[in-house]
């Protein structure tokens, strides 16, 4: 599943390891650094897409779950997936030093984030916590630099900086110059994902980005078996389609296949330079939302999408230091 073409150049390989062929590995049995690649963005890109229908996903699926067991078990079933194409791959354990950050992506993007921003979707619209979400890219990059010493140039953070003010803007307009009731649990949200982000892109240069987000998922198996047999007697199950469709969509695309093509775009174009093009997520979360669910669409959001992809546009083109 990652692009390994140096693998001949290894006296020692691990058979499936990878879809594409074996990954190299170091002299301590442990694979060796991902290279970069043409499709980083690409890869990027198809998580965004993924992400963007998250928040629709979920709204669907509190149609039928309460959101502790909707989170619950949207970790379940994906953890399921991770932890049989682990072992169908017989991938080795990671070796000690990377648990740390496989702890703080498991923390952050698959349990704290799902949950915080499925509590906050009980009283926000999709729309209005797609648009507070958007602040993501600039939260990512300000960890990224913090925690791997990055340098992007003046440009990135101009560019940066200017599409998280569009955000912003358009938040407090559509919110009536306050904040709702759930933008507490999202600014929490942003927080959490953008430390798991980071430390996820930061493991993908080392292991493949399937792996980080296999390995980070069996390791909430405990906490959402348990939070699952909590909730589920006292948040009574409604069957729905929707309901169904919408857990495994976010359980499916957006927890196991976004994650792993993001990290795997991350690990090729850096992460503070993929985390931009996240700016462009509220705002396709937007026409999902207006086609799925029927929101109203505010006559500003063509205005913000314009401002945005400027924004996007100028932040690719001034690159960012690699993490």
């Amino acid at each position: 599943m990652t692009a390994q073409d140096s693998a001949t150049t290894h006296p020692t390989i691990a058979v499936g390891t990878t879809g594409n062929g074996p990954a190299p590995l170091t002299s301590a049995g442990s694979p060796g650094p991902v290279p970069a690649g043409p499709n980083g963005t690409l890869l990027a890109l198809l998580g965004v897409v993924s992400f963007s229908l998250t928040f629709p996903s979920t709204a669907w699926g509190l149609e039928s779950f309460g959101p502790w067991s909707l989170v619950a078990l949207r970790t379940l079933l994906a953890a399921t997936i991770a932890g049989a194409v682990l072992l169908a791959a017989r991938v080795r354990i990671p070796e000690r030093q990377h648990w740390a950050g496989l702890v703080v992506v498991a923390g952050g993007v698959v349990v704290g984030f799902p949950l915080l921003t499925t509590l906050a979707l009980r009283t926000s619209t999709t729309s209005h916590a797609a648009v507070v979400v958007g602040l993501l890219p600039l939260t990512t990059a300000v960890f990224s630099s913090l925690r791997t010493g990055s340098r992007p140039p003046r440009a990135f953070w101009a560019a940066a900086l200017a599409g998280a003010a569009v955000v912003i803007a358009f938040t407090v307009t559509q919110s009536g110059g306050g904040l709702s009731a759930g933008d507490a649990y999202l600014f929490c949200a942003l927080l959490v994902c953008a430390a798991g982000y980071t430390e996820g892109g930061r493991l993908a240069k080392v292991m493949p980005g399937w792996q980080v987000t296999g390995w980070a998922l069996l390791l909430t198996v405990p906490l959402a078996a348990a939070g699952a047999a909590l909730a589920l007697p006292f948040e009574p199950v409604r069957w729905t389609a929707h309901g169904v469709i919408g857990l495994v969509w976010v359980s499916v695309a957006s927890t196991f296949f976004g994650l792993y093509v993001w990290y795997r775009g991350m690990a090729e174009i850096g992460v503070a330079r993929a985390s931009q093009l996240q700016l462009a997520q509220p705002l396709l979360t937007l026409v999902w939302s207006f086609l799925l669910l029927g929101e109203e669409v505010a006559p500003a959001a063509p205005v913000a999408a314009v401002a945005v992809l400027l924004c996007i546009a100028v932040t690719q083109r001034a690159g960012a230091g690699r993490s």
